[in-house]
């Protein structure tokens, strides 16, 4: 597939619509995933020789999601750079480029339903209760598994916790989500207890000159903690298997809604725009039920 130069990329107004991404307060993380979607679809317009966006029409779009298919990509991956395009030629509407979209009516194919990844009690065990010594790291580590699944964040909401997002004294931590949206969310005492070990023995341990002293965890180079951190310490403090940290925050809901608690609630507590998001988790539950019924019951 062929690479953009810069006047190929000019006339496709990435810098633009990178700038845009920006300015809309889209996370680094997003607008990587564009930018990468942007260069994946551009290279085979390119091969095409289509040389602009005013080249394009509807036609050639429906080609590059059966190009996709065609070289395997998964349904996932292909309906979110189909959602890449018709917010780029959005944008390119909205600043003049072009007098209407060619990705409207896009369609992507449906991702097959898959139920979220849940960590089994064994290895919660091992996050939460297993003996991992007193060392500054064991007690940074503790207090990371305590804070994912306690209060079921995204491990980027994680990294981006300050000392001052603590309120022990009520109990809650403000956490920044999506979009910049900032919610409040519970966290449990025995988090607190591990938090503040981790800040008045450990924390110290880990400052450096260009460390940010408002960041609430740090890597070992005195760093802001990044979400690559955080798994490679779930993979070292799991001695069996496999966990990715949204797997914490999918076993934090539906522990909840197995517990009794209202969707809405769960809805609110994990930050989701929809609560069509947060149903799959009743799906889980349902999911697991059926499991035990089929292992336990006489006629299961």
């Amino acid at each position: 597939m062929a690479r953009l130069d810069r006047e190929d990329q000019a006339n496709w107004r990435v810098s633009g619509f990178v700038t845009h991404l920006r300015a809309a307060n889209r996370s680094p993380e997003t607008i990587r995933a564009y930018q990468g979607d942007l260069a994946t679809f551009l290279g085979w317009a390119s091969d095409q020789g289509l040389a602009d966006p005013e080249a394009l029409t509807r036609k050639e779009l429906r080609d590059y999601v059966g190009f996709l298919a065609r070289r395997g990509d998964e349904r996932t991956s292909t309906a979110r750079r189909v959602a890449t395009l018709r917010a780029y030629f959005l944008w390119l509407v909205h600043e003049g480029v072009l007098a209407d979209s060619p990705a409207t009516g896009l369609r992507s194919p449906k991702p097959a339903k898959k139920l979220p990844e849940l960590v089994v009690r064994e290895q919660l065990d091992e996050l939460l209760d297993a003996d991992w010594g007193a060392g500054p790291l064991a007690v940074r580590d503790r207090a990371i598994c305590e804070v994912l699944y306690g209060a079921g964040v995204r491990v980027s909401e994680l990294c981006g916790l300050d000392l001052d997002d603590l309120d022990e004294g009520a109990g809650l931590i403000r956490v920044l989500g999506k979009g910049r949206k900032e919610r409040v969310v519970p966290l449990h005492e025995t988090a607190f207890v591990a938090l503040a070990r981790w800040r008045g023995e450990s924390r110290v341990e880990f400052l450096g000159e260009a460390s940010p002293t408002s960041a609430l965890f740090f890597n070992q180079r005195g760093k802001r903690l990044t979400p690559r951190d955080v798994r490679r310490i779930l993979d070292t403090r799991i001695g069996r298997g496999h966990i990715h940290p949204h797997a914490l925050r999918h076993t934090y809901a539906t522990h909840l809604l197995e517990g009794g608690a209202d969707l809405r609630v769960v809805q609110e507590l994990l930050g989701h725009e929809s609560l069509t998001t947060t149903q799959i988790y009743t799906h889980v539950s349902k999911s697991r039920l059926q499991n035990v019924h089929r292992q336990t019951h006489p006629r299961g």
